[in-house]
């Protein structure tokens, strides 16, 4: 099959959702249509650090919704008897998670299933989204930033790593539990949505891309991702509210996907983590990679903190939690034949849920492991966090926050450029999500590089 087919016949598969019905292309009403002629996207091009999109002063911390009903209907959507059944399924193997976290990583061999499926173009995937998503406004504008107004440089023997963070928002969630108040139900037609979601992926084609709120792992992410070269690990939440909606696809989880022509796995970490010696809802995936170009290892987390205000001893818990797994899986890390100091360099991504103020954000920029925050780069002092990476309206009222991070080890990595956050009036009125974007969270996305001279290949 050549590889316009093989991404027709993909693309037809996700037409077809999780409760098998077709896609449901509905029109928009007058000024909702991008007034562009060109394409929906034009790409990104560098440039200095700029003026960035400012926040109302009165932020809210997006306090739980009171009153909510222990299962939630999902909006917009068709019954089918096979969700109750893969509601039951999903159920039951997020069962096997209610145990204590891993104490070693989980050793993964190379071989694994996704490494034989034929790949296909993702230009033309591309263009088949876009075809796809015809009638929906364009997705804002986002120009890659060099911090300190440094030109892009590429090294043939140690090149970038694209690396991606992006709580996606689960399907689940927002068509059933969140209450985006001023998002048209339309505008969250999964149908339509999962096009969004793999857009933005392939415009930046990141060599590493995690994940949060994932419910559509198996039947979308995974299938997709593989065939677009990449190999992938999920872990879903033990409890995960997505189980309580109504025609749900299973529960939601961290996923962690990087491209196999640039890394190989070497192990794998799955990790409940827990809070004063107690087991919590919220997991983190962790991987030892090996870069093929440079012969050096990179150790990759993702994870996704516990939400709402209230919480935020619980998040400081889970953060000193999984900053002494980081430790440990990064001193074993070093190898017996480096200097007992040397240790792994790490990458880690979450939607943390919490402000730069609160204490578990003070605990990953304190650690021992000699973490910083790489959005902090966009800011002219270089020690500022964006004004906001999440911007909604709940009948709770407007919460507009910055909860999403991408850490790095800045003695053995450099930031080399990063993905802008768009202004308050790219986001528009309505914020986040909306029909012209897929999540209310904005991806944050930079290209990190190893200090060290690299490890020449023979």
């Amino acid at each position: 099959m050549n590889p316009a087919r093989r991404c027709s016949a993909l693309l037809n598969q996700l037409c077809v959702s999780s409760r098998g019905g077709p896609t449901a292309w509905r029109p928009f009403s007058p000024g909702e249509r991008s007034s562009s002629a060109g394409p929906r996207y034009s790409g990104v091009r560098g440039r200095g650090v700029g003026v960035k999109g400012t926040c109302p002063q009165g932020r809210l911390s997006g306090a739980s919704i009171a009153g909510a009903a222990p299962v939630c209907p999902m909006g917009g959507s068709s019954s089918s008897s096979s969700s109750s059944s893969s509601s039951r399924l999903f159920g039951t193997l997020s069962q096997s998670l209610n145990s204590s976290p891993l104490a070693q990583p989980d050793l993964y061999t190379e071989e694994s299933p996704d490494q034989h499926l034929a790949e296909v173009d993702p230009d033309q995937l591309l263009r088949e989204c876009e075809d796809v998503l015809q009638r929906r406004p364009a997705r804002p504008h986002r120009d890659l930033v060099y911090p300190s107004g440094t030109a892009p440089c590429h090294h043939k023997h140690n090149p970038s790593i694209r690396v991606m963070q992006w709580n996606i928002l689960a399907q689940a969630l927002g068509e059933g539990k969140d209450g985006f108040i001023r998002c048209p139900v339309e505008a969250l037609n999964w149908q339509e949505r999962k096009y969004l979601i793999l857009e933005e992926i392939l415009t930046y084609r990141p060599d590493i891309l995690c994940l949060q709120e994932v419910d559509h792992y198996y039947d979308t992410f995974q299938p997709i991702m593989a065939s677009l070269g990449y190999h992938g690990s999920f872990l879903a939440k033990p409890w995960s509210p997505c189980l309580d909606v109504e025609q749900n696809n299973g529960p939601d989880g961290c996923a962690l996907f990087f491209r196999r022509s640039r890394f190989s796995l070497q192990a794998t970490a799955h990790l409940r983590l827990s809070a004063m010696m107690l087991p919590t809802n919220q997991v983190a995936i962790v991987q030892t990679l090996h870069c093929r170009v440079t012969g050096q290892r990179l150790c990759v987390a993702v994870t996704h903190l516990k939400a709402r205000s209230g919480w935020e001893r619980l998040r400081s818990a889970q953060g000193a939690d999984l900053l002494q797994s980081l430790r440990s899986i990064t001193s074993r890390g070093g190898g017996q034949s480096e200097a007992p100091s040397a240790v792994l360099p790490l990458v880690v991504c979450g939607d943390f849920n919490a402000e730069p103020s609160e204490d578990v954000y003070r605990r990953f920029s304190s650690s021992p492991l000699g973490l910083d925050s790489a959005y902090k780069l966009l800011s002219s002092d270089g020690q500022t966090e964006p004004a906001y990476t999440t911007w909604k309206i709940r009948p709770s009222g407007e919460s507009c926050s910055t909860l999403d991070y991408i850490w790095y080890t800045h003695d053995a990595l450099s930031v080399d450029c990063l993905l802008d956050i768009p202004t308050e009036e790219q986001i528009g009125p309505d914020r986040l999500p909306s029909y012209h974007y897929p999540s209310d969270h904005l991806s944050l996305l930079c290209d990190v590089s190893f200090r060290d001279e690299p490890h020449r290949l023979m």
